[in-house]
């Protein structure tokens, strides 16, 4: 099967924001990376580069593109599109495939070749490590008599949860309220779902793993293929949130357990080694930030201490676990930050804190619908952090170079 690039692509797509930039406050280059407008890199915890890191794959207008990473600040990208009509589920940890899905069937495309197979009849969420076993989900009607159906939850409206009662809302914190409302409604009568694992080389599928949850961010272990890391969606200060469990329905655990009330643990994912689950915590919600890490041998937590300022929606690691990124977020968002509309890098220090640099002014950045929230990654030469915006009208898909810009460049 052959779905090649459209030579007419070009032609089609016209882009009018900068193709790059020194950003004033920061001293720090950008470099567009997407030819065409309404392009997006994906989301925050999907794989996007390739296992060697020398090409990265995002979604333009026509399909699923390519960027050769070594021709980033070397003049224009090198860009094509590999997939005509798609849009990208995630590039695999260990071969050169991007996975894809469309009407019903999973595929596969090489990144070289733009060689296309056919993978999976049926829906998958995400495609595990070594590319043997996929997953979904599904509601289940008549759970199994070991899972008893917990009884209604009463929740209180989100403005008493949040704010105490508070009358003096600002704009921004009664739109909050409201937000929460809508996520807690689905948390008072819970229905049952369970994981439909199928391992694709014997086509059999097994189901397990049934809870009265919302279960939603599935992500393999990028290094051992039976392992799952997902959540409980919701509030995220009404649920326990970050849990695992292994293919075959076994330890099925809870990897935080909230320490107090209006706690926030969220926006989960893996560290490049399979070793560490990062997240977002907040003790409590919208007070006192961190950037944690649990182990997932010991059971350790790492905590650096952010300031209001420094919150992000996202965060993400470096290959090499010695730095991270984070998105930013503007006044509406749950840390309420004044001045957070960054692109943020972050260095962590022999002495357990974390130092922050400013990358980007995104201040014009519209967080809201469609592909606003920047999604931040690096690249896995640690040279640069890419992420999506709409800082010039439509979504493009930049790069911010972490070293500081020179005369010379």
């Amino acid at each position: 099967m052959c779905l090649s690039a459209c030579a007419a692509v070009g032609a089609v797509y016209t882009n009018p924001a900068p193709a790059g930039w020194i950003d004033a406050d920061t001293g720090h280059r950008v470099v567009r990376i997407s030819p065409w407008a309404d392009s997006t890199s994906l989301y925050f915890h999907q794989s996007t580069y390739t296992p060697e890191g020398d090409k990265m794959i995002f979604d333009a207008p026509a399909g699923i593109a390519c960027v050769d990473l070594r021709s980033l600040g070397h003049g224009p990208p090198k860009v094509e599109i590999i997939v005509t009509n798609a849009s990208a589920l995630a590039m695999a940890w260990k071969t050169r495939a991007v996975y894809f899905r469309r009407q019903g069937t999973l595929f596969a495309a090489n990144v070289d070749t733009r060689a296309v197979r056919e993978v999976f009849k049926g829906r998958a969420i995400a495609v595990n490590c070594d590319e043997t076993v996929v997953v979904n989900t599904i509601n289940v009607n008549d759970p199994p008599p070991t899972i008893p159906q917990p009884g209604p939850r009463q929740i209180l409206p989100q403005r008493e949860r949040m704010f105490g009662g508070r009358t003096n809302l600002s704009q921004e914190e009664a739109a909050s309220a409201v937000k929460e409302d809508r996520l807690a409604r689905r948390l008072t009568n819970q229905r049952c779902l369970a994981f439909v694992f199928t391992n694709l080389k014997t086509g059999q599928s097994v189901t397990n793993g049934h809870q009265y949850a919302w279960l939603n961010h599935l992500q393999f272990s990028p290094t051992d293929p039976n392992l799952l890391l997902y959540c409980h969606e919701g509030t995220w200060h009404e649920v326990d949130r970050i849990w695992t469990i292994r293919t075959d329905g076994t330890q099925q655990q809870l990897r935080h357990k909230r320490t107090m009330d209006m706690e926030i643990a969220g926006h989960e994912f893996w560290g490049h080694d399979g070793k560490t689950i990062w997240f977002d915590l907040q003790t409590p919600r919208s007070q006192e930030f961190w950037l944690a890490g649990l182990d997932i041998a010991t059971g350790k937590e790492t905590r650096y201490r952010l300031e209001r300022d420094w919150w992000s929606v996202h965060y993400n690691v470096s290959r090499d676990g010695k730095l991270f990124a984070g998105d930013g977020g503007d006044h509406g968002q749950v840390a309420f930050a004044q001045d957070g509309m960054w692109i943020n890098l972050f260095r962590p220090q022999p002495d357990g804190t974390i130092k922050r640099e400013r990358l980007v002014d995104i201040s014009k950045q519209n967080y809201y619908g469609g592909s606003g929230e920047p999604n931040v990654s690096i690249t896995p030469d640690g040279k640069w952090v890419v992420f999506r915006a709409n800082i010039h009208g439509k979504v493009q898909v930049y790069a911010a170079e972490i070293a500081k810009a020179t005369a010379s460049k």
